[in-house]
């Protein structure tokens, strides 16, 4: 039986035209992110189970590529539980491994601490449209700084970067899960209902306010509640300055510090910003990851469905593995979807280097070859991209693949003429 050539489901083999993008990209969003005191570091693929399920990844915890314990430590019987024999899973993302490495090296780190973060996680997730199985995320995350600085300079940093990338007349859409509470708990949801009814919210977008009360009732809310949290929103849909509306609504100081929070973020970023975007307060902006403490944010780009990237504010997670909390916030770029974007809209990386094609015919050997291969080198300390191959039977066949690739120049070494 033949071996398969396709790879797994939800994965996939990059070509050589899409990974000269992707190399271009990852070197303007590092660029980028270390003109900002963003610093590089790396961890690994494989983190303890029990950081994975922890019940701070929301539901990409149901999304665990799982790992076997080995050798000795896997006694598979006939009745056996998951938790005997899994010790180990890829990451479903890059935070939960930032913060254990946070939590182990904080002693030998910078107060605060700017990390830069890009690599492959994994989920188990149904493949679509710009989602894979396995992709690349890029994270930046700062540890140790409790003001909005720290929300200022990730937005800052990674419109930055997307403003160099070409994108234009994009959303930063911001909101605070604080916020989220003060309005399920002044409508008369309980605490233990927050998820549930959030989870329901982050669908406004989709199935509109009617469709958010229809599914609230179904799922057991108290009309007078949903109803009067829904007539919150409709208020919002109306206010000129939604902030203002909140606070006054509510009228609570904690939520007058929030928006008051939001505001300073927001005109921050505005009277410093140098990407084409805008700063939009989006009320049922709810972000599914479970960690989040305060802030949330999330880039939407016109011809992209979907959030292009987010993230927010998460001042407990780091207490979980050490007893203490520490500050921490972060934002993570869509990598695997600007590709996308890039990809399909025709996008060439600029300033590529010149590439030429050294064809040699069959037969030139020996110091004829060792020439045309000094020409190459010669070639290449001028930044030129050159690439020595044997000629084809089919030249021109080969030649449209070259220029496919980039290729704008030829030169052929023929046996016969490398004699003279």
């Amino acid at each position: 039986m033949a071996l398969s050539r396709k790879p797994v489901t939800g994965m996939r083999d990059i070509l050589p035209e899409e990974m000269q993008i992707r190399d271009y990209v990852t070197g303007v969003i590092k660029d980028t992110y270390r003109r900002y005191g963003f610093t590089s570091i790396e961890t690994p693929s494989v983190e303890n189970i029990a950081n994975l399920t922890s019940k701070q990844g929301g539901d990409n915890e149901k999304l665990i590529f799982k790992i076997l314990k080995r050798g000795e430590k896997l006694k598979i019987a006939e009745a056996v539980t998951e938790e005997e024999v899994v010790d180990g899973g890829l990451r479903y993302d890059l935070t939960v491994p930032l913060v254990r490495y946070y939590s182990n090296n904080a002693a030998q780190l910078p107060a605060p601490f700017k990390a830069l973060q890009m690599g492959n996680v994994w989920r188990a997730d149904r493949p679509q449209r710009g989602r894979f199985r396995q992709f690349t995320q890029c994270d930046i995350d700062i540890f140790g700084e409790a003001s909005n600085l720290a929300e200022i300079e990730l937005i800052l940093a990674t419109t930055t970067t997307l403003g160099k990338l070409g994108f234009q007349d994009f959303e930063i859409r911001i909101n605070d899960r604080q916020l989220l509470k003060a309005m399920a708990a002044g409508s008369g949801f309980s605490e233990n209902d927050y998820d549930s009814v959030f989870v329901t919210l982050d669908k406004m977008d989709k199935i509109g306010m009617d469709g958010v009360r229809a599914e609230l009732l179904e799922n057991g809310f108290a009309e007078e509640t949903v109803d009067k949290y829904l007539e919150l929103y409709r208020g919002l849909e109306q206010a000129e300055n939604g902030l203002q509306y909140v606070a006054e609504k509510l009228g609570q100081e904690p939520v007058s510090a929030v928006t008051e929070g939001l505001r300073e973020i927001i005109d921050s970023v505005n009277g410093a910003k140098t990407a084409d975007f805008r700063m939009v307060f989006d009320p049922t902006l709810v972000r599914g990851m479970s960690y989040y403490t305060g802030t949330i944010f999330e880039i939407a780009i016109p011809g992209f469905g979907g959030s292009c990237g987010g993230g927010g504010r998460y001042d407990k997670m780091v207490g979980r593995f050490t007893g203490k909390d520490v500050p921490a916030c972060g934002f993570s770029i869509g990598f695997e979807r600007i590709i996308l974007l890039l990809t399909e809209s025709g996008f060439r990386v600029p300033d590529a280097p010149k590439k030429v094609a050294y064809l040699v015919e069959k037969g030139v050997e020996g110091q004829a070859l060792c020439d045309v291969i000094a020409k190459a080198q010669a070639a290449r300390e001028t930044g030129v991209q050159v690439l020595v191959a044997r000629m084809n039977k089919n030249k021109k066949f080969q030649k449209e693949q070259l220029t496919a690739e980039g290729y704008g120049e030829f030169l052929e070494f023929y046996r016969e003429a490398l004699k003279n």
